[in-house]
């Protein structure tokens, strides 16, 4: 797949003649693209087949809601962090709010659409382009979406547009709040990183310093965070300051995403060079460089583990998800893989640990979602959906887990016993 570069972007015509809709990372299109045939066909699907898999439990079709609305792909979804609300972002230019509260079936009544629109000739038309991101701010009160489109929004709980954050030349990759609630971070196409003012929507700042489109960005602090970018650097860099703190190089291949573990002082990132390394602020070099997956390594998560997390008393494991199919969790003090976790047989996009840190839940293009156990790396429950799993998320209290998928469904898994 050739590289997305900055004129498709701006170019609409020449971005939709290519199908070029979403990705952090473009080759997640080339897949997407295979199941377009295959939505029609699974519309009526609501519920999948049964499959036993090695003594793990099958999550039953009445344990499993299918949220059915969106019109296209459906590439993330995400939990609100107070309540089981699930916002999802879709190719078809919406958002979505979901409201899976205790005692309400999730119907067509009950979600909120969000649509992204642009301003054309003095009125509001849909933007045609696809949602890529999208973060809760930490007390739940609001949602941020990155677009296609090139403008980040700001959302009310009830589906309200409070805020349109424009800066941006081209698409939105990664949008992110900070932890006090007063910034947002957004990565673009355009090469370069942004932080917002929550409250006035304006640009308090934007970052130049990637040679190509970014593709991650994650906060270290309130106002520090990394960048990463199809140029193969990372970045660190603080509100205020002109120039990068400190600039990580060993990559050979785009970067996909970063990650800072629970107390900021590590941050890991995974690649097209198969490879996924740890970097600390106190080395110039890696620290780890791990290299176990035999294809592109497409997302990373730290486990909610260890010192200066509400788990204090478990260890920091790292996971990474790859286009080899496979999960592996790693140990990071010395840099081993505990568990290579291989039921999946198609890519793997997404993973997200449990509130506890006990499961981990993948979603791969084989349509699975599968639960494991992180201390014994052994599958606890499996699910199989009608559509590549672009996204996977638990709720806060981690007992029901949201999966977004290819063919424009959402489904949540209720996994109270």
């Amino acid at each position: 797949m050739e590289s997305l570069s900055l004129i498709d972007a701006v170019m609409p015509d020449v971005v939709e003649s290519r199908k070029q809709a979403f990705s952090k990372n473009t080759q997640v299109k080339a897949e997407a693209s295979n199941t377009n045939g295959e939505v029609a066909a699974h519309a009526v699907d609501n519920h999948a087949d049964s499959m036993e898999v090695d003594g793990a439990v099958d999550i039953p079709s009445n344990k499993a809601t299918v949220l059915r609305g969106h019109e296209s792909e459906v590439f993330i979804c995400a939990w609100n962090p107070t309540n089981d609300l699930l916002a999802s972002g879709s190719g078809d230019s919406t958002a979505r709010i979901w409201n899976m509260n205790d005692n309400n079936i999730a119907t067509s009544a009950s979600q909120l659409v969000l649509r992204h629109c642009i301003q054309k000739g003095g009125t509001e038309v849909p933007s045609n382009k696809d949602v890529t991101s999208l973060d809760w701010v930490c007390d739940g009160t609001l949602l941020a979406t990155g677009s296609y489109d090139g403008f980040a929004r700001i959302w009310s709980i009830d589906g309200r547009l409070v805020n349109t954050l424009g800066q941006h030349k081209g698409p939105i990759f990664a949008l992110k709040w900070n932890k006090r609630g007063n910034y947002i971070l957004s990565a673009g196409v355009d090469k370069t990183t942004i932080i917002w003012d929550a409250n006035t929507g304006s640009c308090t700042q934007q970052f130049a310093f990637h040679s190509a489109p970014a593709l991650d960005v994650d906060w270290q602090s309130n106002n520090t965070f990394a960048s990463c970018s199809t140029d193969q650097c990372i970045h660190v860099c603080r509100l205020g300051d002109l120039r990068p703190v400190k600039t990580f190089q060993g990559h050979t291949n785009e970067v996909n995403a970063i990650k800072w573990d629970p107390q900021g002082q590590l941050l890991a990132s995974c690649s097209d060079d198969m490879t996924l390394k740890i970097w600390s602020m106190k080395s110039d070099q890696w620290v780890h460089d791990l290299q176990a997956h035999n294809k592109e390594i497409y997302t990373i998560k730290w486990s909610p583990t260890g010192p200066g997390t509400s788990n204090p008393n478990q260890n920091l494991i790292l996971a990474s998800a790859s286009f080899d199919s496979t999960v592996r969790l790693w140990e990071v003090e010395q840099g081993r893989c505990l568990h290579t976790l291989t039921k999946h047989t198609e890519p793997v996009y997404s993973v997200a640990f449990s509130p506890d840190g006990k499961y981990i839940a993948s979603g791969s293009f084989d349509k699975c979602v599968h639960i494991w156990n992180v201390q014994t790396g052994s599958l606890v429950h499996s699910y199989r959906g009608t559509g590549g799993i672009f996204e996977v998320c638990w709720n806060h209290r981690g007992d029901k887990v949201g999966a977004s998928a290819s063919d424009g469904s959402v489904v949540v898994l209720d996994l109270r016993k």
